[in-house]
């Protein structure tokens, strides 16, 4: 079959295994997604199974965007009848079919992280409890944590008093949820596993449903969907997963690679694939990522190996510091780029943790030369954004009382923090959402209200306003079912006078209006979708757009992203800076052999993003925290044998005695002996017998000896041991 006929021998295996429980283990860069579509099309095309009976499950929008792609030259319309999409959007549209056996509707609400930390402060503020003592994000943390385990707030067992008050935020958390008729990114799995689990029926439905079910990236399912894959295959189902663990990153996110040895211990006689060639990096920079994950114990071994030749030695670069590391890396790709090796958008800097950009920009600013960060503010996290899609999502859901928060002033219409709290009072004693008692303030305004006044409950200044506010808000939603999502958005920026706010004659403010404009372009692409259904799609999907999602490739500038954001993209140039011990790797996995492995994994993933070229650069010395340390190289870089890294070789032959001991020394410091005697001070002039004459920019002890950093008038800078470089002084 033309399906099978580009497939190599492992990858024709897997797809042609269409009986029982498959678990595949695919190095980078061998070609999983091709097996998932091809999978899915031979399924279709070669077994005659029903679209309808396939589920493929993806952890991000663009993973799923590609396979619907390429399933779309594989399968045509057929196509339509599949399910695909990420484990989070996947559950909603279940949720929001089953809602009748849930505690919220079938328009319920998908609340991002801001929206769930607003509601914890919430929580927070109605028990009373101090943010400074019960931070907001380490509650949030412990709420999502226990989602992902599926312990309920009922079920939520402290073994603290901080987890105790924990538990009781959880308690008024989930309560918030249901007042606003909202879920988290969590309840969707949590609840659609309880779903399942309370009602045997409707899984029974799905498991009839879903007769063959392929999951990517196995290794990042959390417990939560770990157990709903498992309840939903069943006993019949074909279950088809995908994973490596040794790209297992995402721990902090509760992601499990262990989920791929259950798979192996639940499903005893699986068929077992290894996907071990790849079509993505040289067999150099394959050798130095199986040299530095061969160390983790909990792993399934693989021999990796390509058709791309072994390509070029990797380049390990040590800089003084982190401005010299990032001008180093601005000039080396000023350079690839100048000599035609490569574009600038083939290039990717790559780091342990956010703080680590701010001095690449700075480099990339004082050359004039352009980049692009990922996980800086998402498009949908801009302020502007946040506000227009607020309107939406009141409209959708009139209930929605964080989104009626953020937007009740929102262009500055009179409505106070004062006010706003004395309407909040107000509905609380009438135990009405906020929404309904602001209608019945304006019903009561207008005259078409009987009984009770209930104006003198609040401020007669605010009655007005607040009725103005509710009246436009009745004409938004009155119109929700008429109008296209682009027809709606377009209203909402006339009639709450937004357009005007935001478009204020300055040059920031055309830049948000840009942004505004640009969401009038995802608009667009419901305009077939009728108004009562697009509005909940577009909603829904524009929730779960992660920040890969909006990585564009098509951008010709270099790519700065923490490496956690690197998985599931490829340069053929990777730049990964700050390879030292307690930056990369993180300090606080020394003394967790577990935490150790997965920054072990992290390391493999960056290295294993290369396609032809990989740079592995550390500093001498780093400032973190406000104070400069001398850093000793990672141990990564030090588990890559000699002859894969250019010049190695030959540079650990050329070492004196002085700089092996000086090594030595930075990396076991000598904490005892006899106090050293500074001799040098900045600003010395000095002559070394190879170097030459030059001045010291900065002297300290180190261990036992005095470290000397030298600019020599030929040699440039070096760092030297005192008691070794024997030193002369100039100048007295």
């Amino acid at each position: 079959m033309d399906i099978l006929k580009d497939l190599n021998p492992a990858q024709r295996e897997a797809v042609q295994a269409t009986e029982g429980p498959v678990l595949v283990l695919a190095g980078p860069g061998s070609g999983k997604t091709r097996v998932l579509t091809h999978r899915v099309a031979y399924l279709v095309r070669g077994c005659g199974v029903d679209p309808y009976n396939v589920m493929a499950v993806t952890f991000t929008n663009k993973a799923a965007q590609e396979m619907m792609g390429r399933l779309h030259h594989l399968l045509g319309q057929r196509l339509r009848r599949l399910t695909i999409g990420t484990f989070h959007a996947i559950c909603s549209r279940i949720l929001r079919r089953e809602a009748k056996h849930l505690d919220v509707t079938s328009d319920f609400a998908i609340y991002d992280q801001s929206d769930q930390l607003g509601l914890v402060r919430q929580a927070l503020q109605d028990l009373n409890l101090d943010e400074k003592m019960y931070r907001p994000q380490a509650i949030l943390a412990t709420i999502s944590k226990a989602k992902n385990e599926l312990i309920g707030s009922e079920s939520f067992e402290p073994q603290t008093y901080w987890q105790e008050v924990a538990g009781r935020v959880y308690t008024r958390y989930q309560e918030l949820l249901l007042a606003n008729n909202a879920q988290d990114f969590d309840d969707l799995l949590m609840n659609a596993v309880h779903l399942f689990t309370r009602h045997p029926d409707v899984l029974a439905k799905y498991q009839r449903r879903y007769l063959h079910i392929l999951v990517d990236e196995f290794q990042d399912t959390n417990t939560a969907q770990y157990v709903l894959v498992k309840r939903l295959a069943g006993e019949n189902s074909s279950l088809f997963a995908v994973g490596d663990e040794d790209q297992s990153i995402y721990a902090f996110r509760g992601a499990d690679f262990r989920n791929v040895h259950r798979f192996r211990n639940d499903y005893p006689d699986a068929r077992l694939v290894l996907l071990e060639q790849s079509y993505r990096s040289t067999q150099t920079i394959l050798d130095v990522a199986k040299a530095v994950i061969s160390y983790n114990i909990h792993r399934t071994p693989k021999d990796l190996r390509t058709e791309k030749g072994q390509g070029l030695p990797i380049v390990a670069h040590e800089a003084y510091n982190e401005q010299e590391e990032a001008q180093y890396v601005v000039d080396e790709i000023a350079h690839l780029v100048a000599e035609g090796t490569c574009r600038p958008g083939d290039c990717a800097i790559m780091y342990r943790t956010n703080a680590q950009s701010r001095v690449l920009e700075d480099a990339f600013v004082r050359a004039g030369l352009p980049y692009k960060l990922v996980g800086a503010t998402r498009f949908y996290a801009r302020r502007e954004i946040k506000d227009v899609l607020a309107y939406l999502r009141l409209v959708h859901n009139s209930h929605d009382s964080v989104s009626l928060a953020r937007i009740i002033n929102v262009p500055p219409r009179g409505i106070g923090p004062k006010t706003r709290s004395a309407l909040e009072r107000w509905a609380d004693d009438l135990k009405v959402p906020i929404y309904t008692a602001l209608q019945m303030l304006r019903e009561e305004i207008e005259g078409s209200r009987g009984g009770e006044e209930v104006t003198a409950c609040l401020p007669s200044y605010a009655c007005n306003v607040l009725a103005d506010f509710a009246e436009l808000l009745g004409e938004l939603i009155a119109a929700r079912e008429k109008l296209s999502v682009l027809e709606l958005l377009d209203l909402i920026l006339d009639k709450s006078g937004y357009s005007a706010y935001i478009r204020d004659g300055t040059e920031e403010g055309e830049d948000r209006w840009n942004n505004i404009l640009e969401l009038r372009t995802v608009a667009r692409e419901y305009l077939d979708l009728p108004p009562e259904a697009a509005l909940t799609t577009f909603l829904e999907e524009v929730a779960l757009v992660s920040d890969v999602d909006s990585f564009d490739e098509a951008v010709n500038a270099p790519t700065l992203l923490t490496l956690h954001m690197a998985k599931g993209l490829e340069f053929p140039v990777v730049f990964m800076v700050g390879l030292e011990e307690g930056l990369f790797p993180h300090s606080r996995s020394f003394n967790d052999p577990e935490a150790m492995e997965e920054e072990r994994r992290l390391c493999y993933v960056g290295i294993t993003r290369a396609k032809e070229r990989l740079y592995l650069v550390h500093t001498f010395r780093r400032t973190m925290y406000g104070e400069s340390q001398v850093s000793v190289p990672s141990r990564f870089i030090a588990d890559v044998p000699d002859h894969l890294i250019a010049g190695r070789e030959e540079a650990q032959a050329a070492l004196g005695e002085e700089e092996r001991r000086y090594r030595w020394q930075v990396q076991w410091p000598v904490t005892s002996g006899p106090a050293v005697t500074v001799q040098f001070e900045t600003g010395d002039r000095v002559r070394h017998r190879l170097f030459g004459e030059g001045i010291v920019i900065e002297s300290k002890v180190t261990g036992a000896d005095e470290e000397v950093t030298v600019a020599f008038e030929e040699e440039g800078i070096k760092r030297l041991l005192a008691s070794f470089a024997k030193l002369e002084k100039l100048n007295g």
